[in-house]
């Protein structure tokens, strides 16, 4: 069995999950800098609560109305119908957050992540070492000369 490559594709799938950990981080940190170089406000209304996003509608500082396709960052708690302050770029309004929300809150996410993939990782690992080793050839002893 090729215990080498096995090895190597569990490094391969835990690097893959540790930097999507940090991407989960490091895209928020993104959009939040790019938020406040321009920063836009509004008032926005919940139209949608899904399972993959959350949209809105606001308008923007020339009263045209934005419904981001990649919906609202931040969007916890939030419900149908709900009015909620907004910050956007101005440049970009597809970017736009709940007010007052930071890339902080995908710390604790992003970590979790991390945390499983370490320890799914480690389990095959252990795993793929005891299967080495109950199915290892017996090694015999070199005999003493006399």
């Amino acid at each position: 069995m090729p215990y080498r490559r096995l090895h190597q594709l569990i490094l391969l799938l835990y690097a893959v999950a540790v930097l999507g950990s940090a991407a989960m981080v490091v895209g928020p940190v993104l959009n939040d800098r790019a938020i406040a170089a321009n920063p836009g406000r509004a008032l926005a209304t919940v139209t949608d609560v899904g399972l993959l996003r959350t949209t809105v509608d606001f308008p923007d500082d020339e009263g045209v109305y934005h419904s981001p396709p990649t919906g609202l960052l931040y969007p916890t708690g939030l419900g149908e119908g709900q009015r909620v302050w907004v910050s956007y770029d101005r440049t970009n309004p597809d970017v736009v957050k709940v007010e007052g929300r930071e890339w902080t809150l995908a710390v604790i996410p992003a970590l979790s992540v991390w945390a499983v993939a370490s320890l799914v990782a480690a389990g095959a690992w252990w795993l793929l070492r005891r299967h080495r080793q109950a199915h290892a050839p017996a090694r015999e002893e070199p005999c003493a000369s006399q």
